[in-house]
């Protein structure tokens, strides 16, 4: 039976700490999978709506984007797809009367958890001008007010749209070309946060700035080596992956700082066998130090280079540019920097090249851990170079897989939600369309916050996500939110972004992933594209939560509509109707999306092309793919401090809290608890139980304090902290960022201890 959502904000200043487990899934996570998702819909809707979850004629999960296999199980999700599932399918309701009761400073003071729980949103809402809470409003005077502020502006360049992952490739598509033909590239995405960095070193070296495998190749390959990645909570069904790349004689390297669960031994719910013992998954774990995989690939590549005939010659000479000067940088590597830098030992490293040596076919796995430091682009490069010595690339069963994030940031990307975006994008939206999109870049998302606060964006746009929980610096960033003139939100669920408001502000609620969408030609479909470029539909089958909300494509083109009116090109009206004609429109402007709406009607869709993939051509510069040679680049640690890095609980999906336990790591009843090295907090002289505040150390001398924190002693490693996102946002610098990406640093944070006032 559904349960209702909590009154109050349960208290969370005495978390309990066990060990941390060394096995994910199996029996414990059916258990959690099925209460989680029962408090939520209850037994029925639960049985019946979990079954469609990533089925061919199905709906997306509204979770990760890792792909699905083409023979699919009758579960196929795993406890935190549907834990989000759940929370979009929930029988709870946020009403007006909720709102009347919640004045938007009650809401402020609560936390995300409690606001995420209260169910989802039924009517659009306005909090005007002076206000002190929302209050409903009809569509149509949404649209008015979007557009009187809009038309007050004295530049299209003064809004700023920001898109979440979630959203469709329709939708982004309708979106971006809103946005240009009202005349800004201002499109900043939850991608700008997490894998900007993997683009920008994968358009430079392999001409594409996507992975190159599918998930084929990770059954077939010899090594897979998975950095700074915890798939066990944040992308639980590539277990499943390796497990069967482990049965077919893989082995597996995990790099990371902390030991994780899934990484150690999955215990699959699907087979009798894992839901006793489970598959041992990784044969040598690497306990970097935060910051050092740079360091490590290099030596491995001159290491690689030492060897004789390690070296795929052939494909070096035809297929790739720079190599001299890479190896020429790869031979200078120095042993006695590179361990400083890792705080590994020669032996680990020595047995990790005997396995790269080892593998005629390689795939290197990599997600935040890697993307989110200053040094994240010459790190990712340097995987790339590591990959190429050995003709890793277009080869079945090898390549590079960055694991994204959110269900469709990739397919968003691809759709043209981009700040930067290509000129010949550009020039096909203008054949197209017959307007003249704008080629000036626009406002990535930190450039965004900057713009926001110096008063030179006024309207800020959300296609749904959490901006302002999302983002780094959140004192900053709520203050610049703040000196908006409008903040509007297209979203499902109440979160924290709600409340931090421009001088007005809208909430406009709309129809979920595992929802029917009815417009003018029939029910519709949507379509999606998954971290390793399959593009394939997403049919909701539920009756939406309201009569009142509308689809994130009916949203966009009535926006459009009201905003710009008689001057518009674009047929709105007919692609609201109709989303088949966005997808028609979609197959002229977007390169390898012909014949769409024919190729996306085949259950399980379609892969995008991708060159160097699929032929060893490599659309770059030069022609060839790119090696690179860079600085060695890792944190240095002041004494006496601690290198954090920031990331989830198993209780959360980005910023949605879903609980506030973290049973991997034996965490229950709270977040805010930081892990911390047992040889470090005797060397700071912090007891395991005792609370501190974090205050992070930049340049820039100001004092950013995270309070009351719980230390728990935990296996990670020496030098380095972790605790949760986004209650650690604060320590983050907005200007702290990956350099080329601009990339907030959340992996790399350096803290000091500091004794809390509250313990």
């Amino acid at each position: 039976m559904a349960t209702k959502p909590p009154q109050a904000d349960p208290v969370q200043d005495a978390p309990q700490v066990a060990g941390p487990q060394h096995a994910a899934a199996g029996l414990a996570a059916i258990g959690h999978t099925l209460r989680a998702a029962q408090r939520q819909m209850g037994v029925r809707r639960t049985m019946l709506t979990l079954l469609n979850v990533n089925q061919k004629d199905g709906f997306d999960c509204p979770g990760c984007a890792w792909p699905e296999p083409d023979h699919r199980h009758k579960a196929e999700f795993c406890e935190n797809g549907a834990k989000a599932v759940a929370e979009e399918a929930t029988l709870r309701r946020v009403t007006p009367e909720f709102f009347a009761a919640h004045p938007v400073a009650d809401l402020a003071g609560r936390s995300g958890y409690w606001l995420g729980q209260q169910g989802r949103l039924t009517h659009p809402m306005y909090l005007p001008e002076g206000g002190d809470r929302y209050e409903p409003v009809t569509w149509e005077r949404a649209f008015d007010i979007v557009a009187e502020e809009i038309g007050a502006l004295a530049s299209p360049d003064e809004a700023v749209f920001y898109t979440s992952g979630r959203t469709s490739n329709e939708a982004a598509f309708l979106y971006q070309l809103f946005a240009r033909e009202l005349g800004t590239n201002n499109l900043p995405d939850c991608s700008n946060m997490c894998h900007e960095s993997s683009g920008s070193a994968l358009n430079e070296t392999i001409g594409i700035g996507k992975g190159s495998v599918l998930l084929e190749d990770l059954h077939r390959a010899d090594l897979i080596i998975v950095a700074g990645q915890n798939p066990g909570t944040n992308h639980p069904r590539m277990l499943t992956a390796l497990e069967e790349a482990k049965a077919n004689g893989a082995r597996i390297i995990s790099v990371n700082p902390l030991p994780e669960a899934g990484l150690e031994r999955f215990k699959n719910p699907q087979t009798a066998k894992g839901l006793t013992a489970g598959a041992a998954l990784t044969d040598l774990f690497l306990q970097i130090r935060i910051g050092g995989d740079q360091a490590l690939f290099r030596l491995l590549n001159k290491l690689v280079l030492e060897t004789e005939g390690a070296v795929d010659e052939e494909f070096v000479r035809e297929h790739t540019h720079g190599f001299e000067e890479f190896a020429a940088a790869a031979r200078a590597a120095d042993w006695d920097e590179t361990l400083r830098a890792t705080g590994l030992t020669r032996a680990e490293i020595e047995r990790a090249l005997d396995m790269v040596l080892a593998s005629q076919r390689t795939i290197v796995c990599w997600a935040m851990g890697l993307t989110q430091h200053k040094h994240s682009v010459p790190t990712i490069r340097e995987v790339v170079n590591f990959l190429l010595l050995r003709g890793n690339i277009g080869r079945p069963g090898a390549g590079v897989c960055p694991v994204r994030g959110h269900s469709n940031v990739q397919g968003d990307r691809t759709m043209g939600i981009f700040e930067r975006p290509a000129p010949a994008f550009l020039d096909a939206l203008e054949e197209e369309f017959g307007f003249t999109p704008p080629r000036a870049h626009g406002y990535d998302v930190v450039r965004a916050i900057r713009a926001l606060r110096d008063g030179e964006a006024k309207v800020f746009f959300a296609m749904g996500g959490n901006f302002v929980s999302a983002s780094p610096d959140t004192e900053v960033t709520e203050a610049a939110v703040r000196r908006a003139r409008l903040t509007v939100h297209v979203s499902t669920k109440l979160n924290r972004s709600h409340v931090v408001t421009g001088a007005r502000a809208l909430i406009l609620p709309t129809l979920g992933r595992t929802e029917r969408d009815v417009q003018d030609s029939g029910e519709q479909f949507v379509t999606v594209e998954d971290s390793m470029g399959m593009v394939h539909a997403s049919r909701g089958r539920l009756e939406p939560a309201s009569g009142h909300l509308l689809s994130e494509p009916a949203i966009v083109c009535r926006l459009a509509r009201r905003v710009l009116g008689g001057r518009s090109v674009v047929p709105w009206e007919e692609f609201e109707g109709d989303y088949a004609a966005v997808r028609d429109r979609i197959a002229r402007v977007v390169p390898g999306f012909t014949d769409f709406n024919a190729r996306v009607a085949r259950p399980g869709g379609f892969a995008l092309p991708h060159a160097p993939r699929d032929e060893r051509r490599f659309p770059t510069a030069t022609g060839k793919a790119n090696f690179t040679a860079a600085p060695v680049e890792y944190p240095e640690l002041p004494e006496g401090r601690l290198l954090l890095q920031t990331l989830r609980s198993h209780d959360q999906y980005n910023t949605t809290i879903y609980g506030l336990d973290d049973r991997y790591r034996g965490i229950r009843g709270g977040r805010r608890v930081v892990l911390v090295n047992a040889g470090d907090a005797r060397a700071l002289g912090v007891a395991d139980g005792s609370y501190v505040d974090l205050v992070s150390e930049w340049k820039d001398g100001v004092e950013r304090r995270a309070p009351g924190f719980r230390v728990v002693v935990y296996p990670t490693a020496r030098g380095c902290a972790a605790a949760y996102y986004p209650e650690t946002n604060v320590l983050v610098p907005l200007d702290a960022t990956a350099d080329t990406s601009n990339t907030p640093a959340s992996k790399s944070v350096v803290v000091r201890l500091e004794q809390s006032a509250t313990d």
